[in-house]
C-alpha cells in the first residue's frame, strides 16, 4: 500500500500529476478542493463559508479542512493506496496529518511565482458540468464554450490578481514551513513542475522509486 501527498502551490499541476499516478497504481486520488467545490455547487452550509472564504484569496480553515480529510479516509476504499492533492497547507494540518496516518513520500512540485500566474489567470470553469480547461494547454474547440455541456465558461471567483496575490503570500507564508517539518522525516521529494506533464510525471515516479508501467 502506497500513501502518499502532494505539496505545490495553485497551477503547479497537482490535480493532473495526482490523476495520473492514482491511474497507474491503482491510487485513490483525493482532491480536498474538489470535495469543497461539490459542497459550493450543493449549496451546503459548508459550500456558503468556502465560496466566501475563496472569493476573498484566504484558506479554508483548519478544523474544516481536517473533517473534510478525516472523514474521506475514514471511507477506507483505498486498498492500494492514495494520493492527497490539496492538503496539509499549514503546519498545524502536517501535524495532525503524522499523528494520524503513516505516509510514504510528499511530492513537492515547484514552480516560480511568474508561471503560477501566467497559469492560474488562463484557467476557466464550466459552471454547468464542472469542467476545468486552460487557455494555455487545453483550449475548447469554441472559444469561451464548453465541449461537454455547451455551458459558456467563466473565470474562477479565486482567479484574479488580488485573490492570487494573497493566496501566494498565504502559500510562502504558512504552507513551506511544513516542508521543513516533512523533510526532518526524509519525507519530500521535490520535482520542477515548469517542464510538460510527461517529464514531470517521470520524474515523480523516479523519485519515489515506483515500477515502470
Amino acid at each position: 500500500m502506497r500513501k502518499y501527498i502532494i505539496i505545490g502551490v495553485q497551477g503547479s499541476g497537482k490535480g493532473t500529476q495526482s490523476a495520473l499516478l492514482a491511474k497507474g497504481y491503482e491510487l485513490v486520488h483525493i482532491n480536498v478542493g474538489d470535495i469543497f467545490r461539490w459542497h459550493v455547487q450543493q449549496h451546503t452550509k459548508l459550500g456558503a463559508l468556502v465560496r466566501r472564504t475563496m472569493a476573498a484569496g484566504e484558506l479554508i480553515g483548519d478544523d474544516h479542512v481536517e473533517k473534510v480529510v478525516r472523514d474521506r479516509l475514514d471511507q477506507h476504499d483505498w486498498n492500494y493506496g492514495f494520493i492527497i492533492d490539496g492538503f496539509p497547507r499549514n503546519r498545524r494540518q502536517a501535524e495532525f496529518f503524522l499523528e494520524s496516518y503513516d505516509l510514504d513520500g510528499v511530492i513537492h512540485l515547484d514552480l516560480p511565482d511568474e508561471e503560477v500566474r501566467r497559469r492560474v489567470l488562463a484557467r476557466r470553469l464550466c459552471p454547468g458540468c464542472g469542467m476545468d480547461y486552460n487557455l494555455i494547454y487545453d483550449r475548447p474547440a469554441e472559444e469561451g464554450v464548453c465541449e461537454v455541456c455547451g455551458h459558456e465558461l467563466v473565470r474562477r471567483a479565486d482567479d484574479t490578481e488580488e485573490a492570487l496575490a494573497e493566496r501566494l503570500r498565504i502559500y510562502h507564508e504558512k504552507t513551506n514551513p511544513i516542508l521543513d517539518l516533512l523533510r526532518r522525516k526524509e519525507y519530500v521529494f521535490t520535482v520542477d513542475a515548469s517542464r510538460s506533464v510527461d517529464e514531470v510525471q517521470a520524474a515523480i515516479r523516479e523519485k519515489l522509486g515506483l515500477p515502470a508501467r
